[in-house]
């Protein structure tokens, strides 16, 4: 195989990351990756899109497995790094299976309301042949199939509860769908969750049993079903708006799987933090201060708030962010470091993960 990862490495992470999940790991996870190594193989011709849904229909979903393959094999895997890849269908595709429009870019993937209809006009329902969600799953039945559990093959990027039912308005209407029509806005949360778990499923049985686990966007592994839940929305309502319309759709998703994370995105969702860690079945928090605000290692209250609640942490950065909330924590245990270098500092890489027991 041309991805440089040996077979017997994927038992080491397996175990690795069981215990981190279940706070007996001792040490936090790193997980670095080393782009520029020689790939062993020659590259695939064409282009190599970010966004899979750049590729277009009559690209077979193999021609994308191989593309992906010649991207993976130009890295090296040290710490707790592993290959994975998903397919990149932009951030709540789950939308476009619902019937949102989706409109593909090189840098991202946009979700356009197809009509103006109010949300006591507008239902949702299963649609088993949607171009896109069939287009995933084969994407996935590929991927398998060439791997065989060499990689793993992660979770496309849905969106649960309330952010994609908001795909449906413009942010005018849909902040005052929560005043006039409020049951309705519940009531398409609601069918929005249904959906979601059911498009997970699916798509996580394409990827066929031979996957060694679960991760997605944000490259955690896990033995046991695991996704990041999320809610962009939130940022423009006040928590009492949270608790109503947000909150139950939340936790129940954290009852549906054993190892859910959330991912809290800059400062506009911070006054919400408190009731997503009362969430007893999430497991951890991943923090995304945004563009503009300060960087990830300058927020030791919020560290200190997340650890304090008995969550694990994510964070995205090098090994001086992982310094800082280790000096700010007073321990580097229940921190997962996703962070890349590039090869030619292979070297000093491995040595700073010898420092943290991650070699």
């Amino acid at each position: 195989m041309s991805i440089d990862f040996a077979p017997e490495r994927w038992r080491k992470i397996s175990e690795d990351y069981t215990a981190w999940w279940a706070g007996e790991l001792g040490r936090p996870l790193i997980h670095i990756e080393l782009p520029g190594a020689d790939p062993r193989r020659s590259r695939p011709t064409g282009p190599m899109y970010g966004f899979t849904a750049c590729y277009g229909p009559e690209v077979a979903a193999e021609v994308i497995v191989d593309h992906w393959d010649g991207w993976l094999s130009c890295k090296r895997y040290v710490g707790d790094a592993y290959p994975n890849i998903r397919p990149n269908f932009g951030a709540g595709v789950n939308a476009a299976f619902m019937g949102a429009r989706a409109i593909p870019t090189e840098t991202t993937v946009w979700f356009e309301p197809p009509a103006d209809v109010p949300p006591d006009a507008l239902h949702f329902t299963y649609q088993p042949d949607h171009p896109w969600l069939q287009r995933i799953k084969d994407i996935c039945r590929a991927a398998g199939n060439r791997w065989q559990g060499s990689v793993c093959i992660g979770m496309t990027d849905l969106n649960n509860g309330i952010d994609p039912v908001a795909r449906f308005f413009s942010s005018e209407a849909m902040l005052l769908a929560l005043y006039d029509t409020p049951d309705e806005v519940k009531r398409l949360t609601w069918q929005s969750h249904e959906l979601m778990w059911r498009y997970y499923d699916e798509i996580d049985a394409a990827s066929g049993d031979t996957n060694p686990g679960y991760t997605c966007w944000g490259s955690l592994f896990s033995k046991v079903p695991h996704f990041v839940l999320q809610s962009d929305f939130s940022a423009m309502i006040s928590p009492r708006m949270f608790e109503t319309f947000i909150l139950p759709e939340l936790a129940a998703s954290c009852r549906r799987i054993p190892n859910a994370f959330y991912h809290l995105d800059g400062p506009g969702e911070l006054p919400h933090l408190d009731m997503i860690l009362a969430i007893p079945e999430l497991k951890g928090v991943q923090w995304i201060p945004g563009t503009g605000q300060k960087d990830e290692k300058n927020w030791p209250e919020l560290y200190r708030r997340i650890r304090d609640a008995g969550k694990l942490i994510q964070v995205f950065g090098g090994f001086d962010t992982l310094d800082a909330l280790t000096a700010q924590l007073g321990s580097a245990e229940g921190i997962y470091l996703m962070g890349s270098y590039d090869i030619s500092r292979e070297s000093w890489v491995r040595k700073e993960l010898a420092c943290y027991g991650a070699e």
